[in-house]
């Protein structure tokens, strides 16, 4: 089928799970808007998604300001483009614990996490209602299934991706619009790296997945009208392991995989 005028918008579309997400929109003929802080490298992906022959536009956006993230819905309106499908894939988290790190850092994440899904969601949301019919994608986590000790913050804003996924998809059970929650274990992207958690025990002992086959997981369920999909058998069994136990013991779990790997005596 081919979708040619139909557009994604894609957050975080530069590079790991949103970038292979674009590819796999491209490869169903949908136009896409790639959205990024940098601006020179959504250039170069654009160029490369142009020659699959679909129209791609650019917006280069920092979501941990606000008025960026609120700027983003009318710009793509004035472009004269209808978005058909919303990928809210930017975020990143913060590693340490709670006491040592930044709180001006964390502020920042809590705001493209959860504000700017919020704030993107609610716009375009409202356009699609106008037409009953359009998709959203929310890149939740594993992370939202169990308290992370070492990764307080982020866990609490996966935690509540989730839920509002969740919570909107059954507000909209009566329309065409399909809300859907990907939820990704550790993944070799450029996370860890920015959270400065190289040195975690869940980077350094673990395989971690192929952003290409989580993308897969994601477009696969959204399309199927699917809530939420977990990616990969091994974090099916870890979610399911921890559904099974207290809080505190998940916590405690976690904990044990995300502290640095020089306290495990290595």
């Amino acid at each position: 089928m081919v979708n040619s005028n139909q557009y994604a918008l894609i957050t975080g579309a530069s590079s790991g799970i949103g970038y292979e997400l674009a590819k796999l929109f491209a490869a169903d003929n949908y136009n896409l808007v790639l959205l990024a802080r940098d601006a020179e490298e959504l250039e170069q992906k654009a160029k490369e998604f142009r020659a699959m022959d679909v129209d791609v536009k650019v917006l280069s956006k920092d979501l941990f300001n606000r008025e960026d993230t609120l700027s983003v819905f009318q710009e793509i309106k004035d472009m004269g483009i209808t978005i058909d499908v919303l990928v809210n894939d930017a975020g990143q988290g913060l590693y340490g614990q709670f006491k040592d790190t930044e709180l001006d850092r964390e502020l920042d994440i809590i705001e493209l996490n959860i504000s700017a899904v919020v704030i993107l969601t609610k716009a375009f949301l409202k356009d699609m209602l106008t037409r009953n019919e359009g998709k959203i994608l929310n890149l939740a986590s594993i992370a939202s299934k169990a308290p992370g000790p070492w990764q307080s913050v982020y866990h609490g804003t996966k935690a509540f991706i989730l839920s509002f996924t969740e919570a909107i998809r059954e507000e909209l059970k009566d329309t065409n619009i399909t809300v859907t929650a990907l939820l990704p274990g550790a993944t070799a992207t450029d996370f860890f790296n920015k959270a400065e958690m190289n040195e975690s025990k869940i980077v350094q002992d673990q395989k971690l997945a192929d952003p290409a086959k989580v993308a897969k997981d994601g477009f696969d369920a959204l399309f199927a009208d699917k809530d939420k999909v977990i990616s990969g058998m091994k974090n099916k069994i870890m979610v399911g392991m921890t559904n099974m136990v207290s809080d505190s013991a998940a916590a405690h779990a976690m904990s044990e995989q995300q502290k640095p790997k020089e306290e495990d005596g290595h």
